[in-house]
């Protein structure tokens, strides 16, 4: 019994340090506004209000040359639904959040593309400048 008492806190102590060094990162990573490609979903958090992201999305779906298809916002959310020259669908949805950031998220076609959702994501941020 002993034995496994010991391998438990050896276990812990060996594991603690990588998992504050990793919330350590991601609480930075948070304060400065994160970039993700998760899944096939671009997702990001931009530090702008939802209505100065939604203005900027549209922006860039019409600068990208994009064709909209679907178009909802009100107060709290907005869904952008477009289709590029290939006729993927380009999905962005916008979400406020309570502390003033919005969340967003760009998916191109069925599974996803990165450097296309990164394209357009960028696009949107030069928008907001």
């Amino acid at each position: 019994m002993r034995i496994k008492q010991l391998l438990l806190v050896l276990l812990t102590i060996g594991i603690a340090p990588g998992l504050s060094g990793c919330m350590a990162a991601a609480v930075g990573a948070a304060a400065a506004g994160t970039v993700a490609y998760i899944k096939g979903d671009l997702e990001a958090i931009v530090t702008n209000d939802l209505n100065s992201v939604y203005k900027a999305t549209k922006k860039a779906a019409e600068q990208l040359e994009l064709g909209i298809t679907k178009d909802s916002k009100d107060a709290l959310s907005a869904v952008i639904t477009a289709r590029d020259a290939h006729d993927k669908k380009i999905i962005i949805k916008l979400k406020a959040t309570v502390e003033g950031p919005t969340e967003l998220s760009i998916r191109v076609g069925i599974f996803g593309n990165e450097i296309r959702s990164r394209l357009i994501y960028n696009q949107i941020r030069n928008n907001l400048k």
